[in-house]
């Protein structure tokens, strides 16, 4: 298939760029779907092509570039493909990740450990600093990064502190790309979700009783994975004089605020 042909005759491919990493299920993938919806032209970057094309459903707005955010060669090769692809990115959306070991952190194997901050740190890293160079560079210059945080982020689950470490360096990480990307109006926000309906939500057990920090087990409720797309696409499409530096998403009851 000949993209660059693609892109011409694609009506939507006029539209503005979203680049999202692990599209290729729950959160990522809403995301997607609700930008390809939208009109967006939609980069879908996850390491496994075929659920990649599961998200992308056929639709012409959708671009599919494999990619691992844990290794750098590949991060770069990918945004080169991008970049070849669409000639610009407007907004990177830094989704992929992954739970983690659970456990007291005395029991914690280093490489998970190791792993789980390649995935979620170093990942968001790598894909931040590969589209940094090309809005930095492009006409017009500038675009958005927004990072998915966690609630883990604020307030940590028993049991994860290899999660939980990665998501506040992760908040860090998005408050200097907010300051560095200034002069090159590049802004920089994070969504931090509590409850969405996934896979990853599922393997918590929050149905069954998620365990609390006073070492019971209580059901938690979750909501519809799909209003985090529109969360994140209301992120994306306000004006270039304005940004969301941080917003908390969650369902409605769910043990964060207060005592439960």
């Amino acid at each position: 298939m000949d993209d660059d042909k693609d892109r011409r005759e694609d009506p939507g491919a006029a539209g503005k760029v979203l680049v999202v990493t692990g599209a290729g299920s729950g959160i990522g993938r809403s995301v997607a779907r609700a930008f390809l919806d939208a009109g967006w032209v939609v980069v879908l970057a996850g390491r496994r092509r075929d659920t990649l094309v599961e998200t992308a459903a056929g639709v012409p707005g959708a671009r599919i570039v494999p990619v691992d955010v844990a290794d750098a060669e590949s991060v770069s090769s990918a945004f080169r493909e991008i970049e070849r692809l669409t000639g610009r990115i407007d907004v990177l959306f830094n989704n992929a990740g992954t739970f983690g070991p659970r456990g007291e952190v005395d029991k914690i194997d280093p490489e998970e450990w190791q792993r789980t901050l390649q995935v979620n740190l170093t990942g968001t890293f790598l894909c931040s600093a590969q589209a940094f160079r090309i809005m930095k560079q492009q006409r017009p210059r500038g675009g958005r990064i927004i990072n998915n945080g966690s609630i883990s982020a604020h307030v940590p689950r028993p049991l994860s502190s290899a999660y939980t470490a990665s998501k506040h360096a992760v908040t860090g990480l998005t408050r200097s790309l907010d300051l560095d990307g200034r002069p090159y109006g590049i802004t920089c926000g994070q969504i931090d979700i509590g409850n969405a309906a996934t896979e990853l939500l599922a393997g918590l057990g929050t149905d069954g009783g998620a365990l609390q920090a006073d070492g019971t087990l209580r059901p938690e409720p979750s909501f519809p994975v799909e209003e985090v797309g529109r969360a994140v696409l209301m992120m994306a499409e306000l004006p270039a004089s304005a940004t969301v530096n941080s917003l908390v998403l969650t369902a409605s009851g769910m043990p964060f605020a207060g005592r439960g």
